[in-house]
């Protein structure tokens, strides 16, 4: 896909902000673009009819999809994360705006965060740790995680950055995807229609999908019974793949083994959530991505795409509007 700039000096608008700032090095572009920064419905009401790119600094800001309708010159979107539900609607997908990502900048930091999580559990770190608080020495043995096996629903860039992790730990790797396939880093897909029939098998179970109509809800009552009595959960997706009310009774009912949640159907996680309290539960606040610098990458990579934006060269991860995610992996154009 080639969007092709349509004025000589066209508008950028950056919505939001990340960690309190705008993106690092935004004064380098004002000499091509005309940006302007704004935060509030009344600020993005204004610029948007003559926007002709909007940057979604903060990806989880709903602002343009409740005005997309104002945006009459509007040509393209760059969500600076891996997720575009926060932006995509009917009437973005049907539009002939391109919707660009931040595919590719937290893959690595996401598994780490993921071998992290999973080590936390294998060598009953969350016990060292209370043990410690208390001065308390309990010798115990531990997990192994070699020869244990993982799930891994979503088999795309990030998902196959876990697999190379594990599989490198001796970790039994599977994949799920939403069809077929093998793959050099997760050996076989599995289709994402025989999850159920997966559960029962893995140790870990790693959601790292997208939220879309198809992934919202997947992992409920009934799959949560179908794993392991010691299986633990971790999500590094979006906290909506999950029916949390159904999680929580598992967890309770010590039906899963545990779980590591880095996203939560409402974020901030309420302090009422049981969640916080639970002994077999690992609460991150949506930070498995951020590692020092993703700020500036986020930025470098946006830039980038500008740069061929105005040249009128192909976007970087252009964005299936029909999915909600980047497929395929095409050769970037030169």
């Amino acid at each position: 896909m080639i969007a092709y700039p349509p004025e000589p000096r066209p508008s950028l608008v950056v919505v939001g902000e990340l960690d309190g700032r705008m993106p690092p090095g935004i004064e380098s572009v004002t000499d091509r673009v005309m940006v302007r920064s704004v935060r509030t419905p009344s600020a993005l009401a204004g610029v948007l009819p003559d926007a002709s790119i909007v940057l979604l600094w903060d990806f989880s800001s709903t602002l343009l999809r409740e005005y997309f309708h104002l945006a009459r010159n509007l040509r393209w979107v760059h969500v600076a994360g891996a997720g575009v539900d926060a932006v995509m609607t009917a009437d973005i997908a049907a539009s002939d705006v391109a919707v660009t990502n931040a595919r590719g900048v937290f893959n690595r930091s996401i598994a780490e965060t993921v071998v992290a999580m999973m080590l936390v559990f294998a060598k009953d770190i969350l016990t060292t740790l209370a043990l410690q608080a208390r001065r308390s020495w309990l010798h115990r043995d531990t997990e192994m995680l070699a020869g244990q096996t993982a799930l891994i629903v979503g088999a795309g860039e990030i998902g196959r950055a876990i697999g190379r992790a594990l599989g490198a730990l001796g970790v039994e790797v599977t994949g799920v995807a939403t069809s077929e396939r093998h793959d050099r880093d997760l050996g076989r897909v599995r289709s994402v229609e025989e999850l159920d029939a997966l559960l029962p098998t893995a140790d870990f179970v790693v959601l790292v999908l997208p939220l879309t109509h198809l992934t919202r809800g997947m992992i409920g009552t009934k799959q949560l019974a179908l794993m392991k009595t010691t299986a633990r959960l971790i999500n590094v997706g979006r906290g909506q793949l999950v029916d949390e009310g159904a999680l929580i009774a598992a967890l309770q009912s010590r039906s899963i083994g545990g779980a590591a949640l880095d996203v939560f159907q409402t974020e901030p996680l309420p302090p009422q959530s049981p969640l916080w309290t639970m002994p077999n539960v690992i609460v991150s606040p949506h930070m498995s991505a951020d590692f020092h610098g993703w700020l500036e990458a986020l930025a470098e990579q946006f830039y980038d795409n500008l740069d061929r934006w105005l040249g009128g060269r192909t976007l970087l991860n252009v964005v299936d509007k029909k999915l909600g995610y980047v497929s395929g992996h095409p050769a970037p154009e030169a």
